[in-house]
């Protein structure tokens, strides 16, 4: 079938023809990395974009994630980076560790 000018074959399904015309014009992409901390405790946590961003921003966005450096314990969901770029993504933490150690020692008496 035609989309757009483009004839995808094979395909079972519609989302697969839309995928494929995707891809072919304007491909996207996730990215799952990691944030610097100041915490020795958790030297780095998990992010990744709340949602796809254009495969040729990569590197842009990468550029933006490395110069960040998470000051305070933040949990699950919790933008470390609002609207990157202006891309309308924002970069999350993806996992509770950091908070969850900080508070932790928290509450056995060790200082940070």
């Amino acid at each position: 079938e035609q989309e757009g000018g483009y004839a995808v074959t094979g395909n079972a399904c519609r989302r697969g023809e839309q995928f494929a015309v995707s891809e072919m014009t304007c491909p996207q992409r996730t990215i799952c990395t990691t944030v610097r901390t100041v915490f020795p405790e958790v030297p780095v946590i998990s992010v990744r974009v709340s949602s796809e961003i254009p495969k040729e921003r990569i590197f842009d966005v990468m550029r933006e994630i490395n110069k960040v450096r998470v000051q305070v314990p933040l949990r699950r969901g919790d933008a470390v980076i609002r609207d990157v770029l202006g891309l309308g993504v924002d970069v999350i933490v993806t996992s509770d560790l950091l908070e969850d150690k900080i508070n932790r020692k928290g509450e056995t008496g060790y200082e940070q």
